[in-house]
């Protein structure tokens, strides 16, 4: 099996890490003339198509988001990664409880897997280097990961907090070896790493992209009180505390990528 002109002048892989591959449209092309100067002007500020790649072969097998798939060559099937009635409930629970899809496809074989195009930016991370605790990813961002990667999901420590912050109760939790792709409205260069050593970090809303598995998560009033909450007009925060890192967006979104661009 051979894949010719996947890379061009108008297409290239802009990173890769391990069997995973962001293929970037620099220029699309394949536009109408009456949508060619949006397209034009967006690609100016590097709103631009982007694809995952992804080798598959009898060391690396990959879990996406189901009908994220969008095209596949070589000798590669896909399996519904359930090993039966009891691994179906969890996932359905898993995939409630985090905005995820329930069931996520794997994919085996030998040969090439391509994902769906997106708008938003793919961000590509080693899950083995978040240590043994793994990472924490916030809702709806998982698009890919290695089938070697574990997926679990945790609880915020106080949950009312969290509720009456519109926050959800559960995130999904990585750990093990592979690569996971995540789809972001920030570029990966923009995001603000911040190393904890026994201390904490507090962010008025869902800005972290995500963070050390083994960081405490909770929802609190950003000051002691209910009038000093009141006062300070901030009213609950997203609290990490402990030895750790978070990787966190510059700006709150206001609207995904792929809803401006529709």
């Amino acid at each position: 099996m051979k894949v010719v002109n996947l890379e061009n002048n108008n297409r290239r892989i802009i990173k890769s890490a391990e069997n995973f591959h962001v293929l970037e449209y620099v220029q699309d092309a394949s536009v109408s003339p009456w949508n060619a100067a949006n397209e034009f002007f967006m690609s100016k500020m590097n709103v631009r198509r982007r694809q995952v790649v992804i080798d598959i072969d009898r060391n690396h097998s990959a879990v996406i988001q189901a009908g994220a798939m969008q095209w596949m060559a070589g000798n590669v099937q896909a399996t519904s990664g359930v090993k039966g009635i009891g691994d179906l409930f969890g996932k359905a629970f898993k995939g409630a409880v985090t905005k995820e899809t329930a069931v996520k496809p794997e994919y085996v074989g030998d040969g090439c897997l391509v994902l769906e195009p997106t708008y938003k930016y793919i961000i590509l991370q080693d899950v083995s280097k978040w240590g043994p605790a793994g990472m924490t990813i916030e809702d709806g961002m998982f698009l890919a990961c290695d089938s070697r990667v574990k997926r679990n999901i945790v609880s915020r420590k106080n949950l009312s907090s969290a509720v009456l912050g519109g926050e959800g109760l559960f995130n999904m939790s990585l750990q093990g070896n592979g690569v996971v792709a995540l789809e972001s409205n920030v570029p990966e260069e923009e995001l603000i790493e911040i190393r904890l050593e026994n201390d904490e970090l507090k962010i008025d809303g869902n800005m972290a992209v995500c963070w050390s598995s083994n960081l405490e998560f909770t929802v609190e009033r950003s000051t002691k009180t209910l009038v000093g909450s009141a006062v300070s007009g901030e009213g609950l925060v997203n609290v990490y505390r402990g030895t750790g890192t978070v990787l966190m967006c510059p700006v709150a979104s206001t609207s995904s990528l792929d809803e401006a661009t529709n």
